[in-house]
């Protein structure tokens, strides 16, 4: 068992694993500020162009009095609204504003002046700075969409740090550069500094969440790892929930920016309090420095370590080091070996399908809330809120119900919810709300379980080389995701009911795929091939045939 024996002699969940995993789990908030304060940075309040004879200096959104926009602005075909990006191409006298029918003979002319922005709920945003609007409003989802490319990179870039590094120093050189460059962003003078500024944050989400939560699960026990994860995704709702706390007192979209970032500096003081994972210095050899951890963690859960455990963990892990260093001078799994047989094969595209469906769908909610109606403060608080009784869920029926019940269960749920926006008469944009709720509610629970189920579908051999590939289809969902913001403009309904489409077909097709709850993980590629596979009569010849082939190959590499 290794390092696992020292946790049952520490206390699975002691007084000290308690203390630190609190102290870790306080950084999820200050990710959950970055990964979504461009709903607010990037706020698109309404606006219209200034008209060739309103002043500059005076001019003001409700300068000219709405009922008269008509006048000068065309509707749009698409949407039947109109479109404040153009104006009738006329003389703006008194006579012909003081009329009711606008003049279209002279067709429209394109807004080359400048853009007057309604600054009743924001003083201002990155938008309404750079004029990200009309043939300029892509920039605003790529922006977004750059974030989330700089969360995939980050992934890959302090994954690798952490496990060559170390688990601490990874974590505060990714939380010193959040900060720099958070700040650096709220400063930006132009696009692109601001963007770049906000994809390099958008990396170190991955260097300051992802390392605390592996942290925080080495130093539990097998038994309290589905709780530490879970409540770990809890604190990072109470980041989502805290974001329009901020917003509702802070208007300048700069100053919010430095608001939610320096919150990062307390966690500096970490240096001194959270210890290197112990687990990970026996694994490079380092086990004097593993050994006062461990020590300590004794010392302040009142118990003592048998001596006899440490001369058997440092044999272990002598052993462990044998055995990875054989595995080394053989050929390396890859994603391919998992596409190589049929089973394997459909297994694998149905679970990458179900992470980019989830990932997709929750910040696709997540970031669609000002497109919702209603309060725009209120309807993100709520989004963030609807994460604690869906993770709560998880915690009392994971292990009850089965993994796939979870899954199938909540994301048809959330493709139903969505879907019934399609029904919602206009004057009813309370219950689109919350519909969209319960979606964001489902989604949120089916997101905590694939990482579960996805661990217990592949093989050791790949299973960390399968969830890499798993993460990174997520993260392409996340890529995607802010445009769906742009396609609420044409129709509101439109971003719920894709992302309810993609919610209830992933969720069917989960269905094909075997429960884990209670069964044995597979080992090999072999055994990954056979579990959930329906037996046939000739399964025995097929399985046989298929271990000619592994062996065959794996030789074949060899040599």
């Amino acid at each position: 068992m290794g390092y696992d024996d020292v946790i049952t002699h520490l206390g699975e969940f002691g007084c000290y694993q308690k203390r630190i995993y609190f102290l870790l789990c306080l950084p999820a908030i200050v990710c959950a500020f970055h990964k979504l304060a461009g709903v607010f940075l990037l706020a698109r309040p309404d606006f219209r162009c200034q008209l060739p004879f309103e002043n500059d200096e005076t001019a003001q959104f409700l300068s000219l009095p709405e009922e008269k926009w008509s006048l000068a602005y065309p509707k749009d075909s698409v949407t039947g609204k109109l479109s404040t990006c153009e104006y009738y191409n006329v003389d703006y006298t008194e006579d012909y504003l003081s009329g009711s029918e606008p003049f279209t003979q002279n067709g429209t002319v394109e807004c080359s002046s400048r853009y007057l922005y309604d600054q009743s709920k924001y003083l201002n945003s990155a938008v309404t700075e750079w004029d990200m609007v009309c043939k300029r409003s892509l920039m605003s989802a790529s922006s977004d969409s750059l974030f989330m490319l700089g969360v995939l990179l980050g992934s890959f870039g302090f994954g690798q740090m952490s496990d060559k590094l170390g688990r601490k120093p990874t974590f505060f050189a990714s939380l010193v550069i959040q900060l720099i460059f958070g700040v650096l962003a709220a400063l930006s003078p132009e696009y692109f500094t601001y963007t770049i500024s906000r994809m390099i944050v958008g990396a170190t989400t991955s260097g300051v969440f992802l390392v605390a939560y592996v942290i925080a699960l080495e130093m539990v026990g097998a038994s309290y790892r589905l709780f530490a994860g879970t409540v770990m995704q809890m604190f990072f709702s109470i980041g989502f929930m805290l974001i329009p706390l901020f917003a509702y007192f802070i208007h300048d979209w700069r100053w919010l920016q430095i608001a939610l970032t320096l919150p990062g500096l307390v966690f500096l003081c970490y240096y001194w309090l959270v210890p290197e994972s112990a687990r990970w210095l026996l694994s490079k050899g380092r086990k004097e420095e593993s050994f006062v951890i461990i020590e300590k963690a004794a010392k302040v859960n009142k118990v003592e370590i048998p001596g006899q455990v440490y001369e058997q963990l440092v044999e272990e892990v002598a052993e462990k080091k044998k055995q990875d260093e054989l595995a080394s001078s053989q050929p390396a799994a890859s994603v391919l070996d998992l596409l190589r047989y049929p089973n394997l094969r459909r297994k694998t595209l149905l679970i990458f399908f179900d992470w980019f469906v989830n990932s997709g769908v929750y910040y696709g909610l997540s970031w669609n809330t000002n497109n919702l109606g209603g309060n725009q403060l209120v309807n993100f608080l709520i989004s963030g809120a609807v994460e604690i009784p869906a993770y709560t869920l998880l915690l009392f029926t994971l292990n009850r119900w089965g993994r796939r019940t979870i899954l199938c269960g909540t994301m048809v749920v959330a493709g139903i919810s969505l879907l019934l926006t399609i029904i919602v008469p206009s004057d009813k944009n309370w219950l689109i709300i919350v519909l969209a709720m319960i979606g964001k509610m489902a989604i949120t629970s089916s997101y905590g379980t694939i990482y579960i189920f996805s661990a217990e579908q592949f093989p050791t051999v790949v299973r960390n080389v399968a969830l890499g590939a798993s993460s990174m289809m997520a993260r392409v969902g996340g890529i995607l995701a802010p445009y769906l913001k742009l396609l609420g403009e044409i129709w509101q309904p439109l971003p719920l009911i894709i992302c309810g489409a993609l919610s209830l077909t992933a969720g069917f097709l989960s269905l094909l795929l075997p429960e884990t709850h209670n069964k044995p993980m597979p080992e090999t590629i072999e055994d990954g091939e056979n579990f959930g596979k329906k037996q046939q009569p000739q399964a025995a010849a097929e399985t046989g045939q298929m271990h000619e082939e592994l062996s065959g190959m794996l030789n074949g590499k060899a040599s």
